[in-house]
């Protein structure tokens, strides 16, 4: 299926290992020039030449200076894609301090808004854009652990919808693909080496929907992987998701237990 991404820039914040590089390898794959970002020299060069990127954008995006940056790489970007963020350390609420919810707000936020309110504005001019976010379920089912990670996640998708609401009659779109837990390389290291104490077995086989189950229940009895959180967004990037704005795309086998 030709998702008709060709000629459109796509500039992928966070594209240097995990879901993004899967990002931006499928929206390359699908004809998109795309950006790849990251704060890793080597690592990103790496994914952008596996990719054959349009171009490659070094910085830090909690800063201005390296919003500043990676906007000016990014040029004249169609879609922005949002994914650039960080977990926090897994802290309950008597240990995540003021300090720590102000840092990790500025990285998983504030980086969203300053590539926002770079990029958009070009796309008004031209009359064509999208904006997507990298969200999550826990924005609206939060835990007890990671109080100041699950806040980021609901302004993630807060925002995604107020900005869906400001483009109206414009051409852009704005939208969250929010994931389940999602088979990265992190993740199943973790899981792997918690298998032999909580039971779970011994092959990847058996440890999967074992771990799944008590970590994530969910309909189809596993987690999820990098290029199913990949199509969504390249979906929602092209003419495809054109009447789709002010939503939340879930891609989490049915974690989520809501009707909306």
């Amino acid at each position: 299926m030709d998702l008709k991404l060709t000629g459109r820039r796509a500039l992928v914040t966070g594209s240097s290992s995990g879901l993004g590089a899967a990002i931006a390898r499928l929206l390359a794959a699908e004809g998109a020039d795309v950006v790849v970002h990251g704060r890793d020299e080597a690592r990103t060069h790496g994914v952008a030449e596996e990719i054959g990127a349009a171009a490659v954008a070094i910085g830090d995006l909690a800063t201005d200076q390296g919003a500043d940056a990676v906007a000016a790489v990014a040029g004249e970007a169609d879609i922005l894609v949002n994914n650039a963020g960080a977990y926090g350390h897994p802290h309950r609420w008597a240990e995540a301090t003021p300090d720590m919810w102000a840092l990790l707000y500025e990285i998983n936020v504030i980086s969203a808004v300053r590539m926002i309110q770079r990029l958009v504005p070009g796309m008004r001019e031209r009359g064509w854009g999208r904006v997507i976010q990298i969200g999550g379920g826990l924005a609206s089912q939060p835990m007890s652990e990671q109080p100041h990670y699950n806040a980021t996640l609901a302004a993630r998708h807060n925002l995604a919808v107020s900005l869906a609401r400001e483009l109206k009659d414009t051409g852009l779109t704005s939208n969250v693909v929010s994931p389940g837990a999602i088979l990265v390389d992190s993740v199943k290291e973790l899981v792997t080496a918690l298998a032999p104490e909580r039971g779970w077995g011994e092959s990847w086989e058996q440890i999967e929907p074992n771990a799944a189950r008590d970590f994530v229940p969910n309909d189809i009895g596993r987690f999820g992987r990098p290029e199913e959180i990949a199509g969504a967004v390249a979906y929602l990037a092209g003419p495809y998701g054109a009447y789709v704005s002010g939503a939340t795309l879930r891609v989490d086998g049915g974690t989520i237990r809501s009707v909306t």
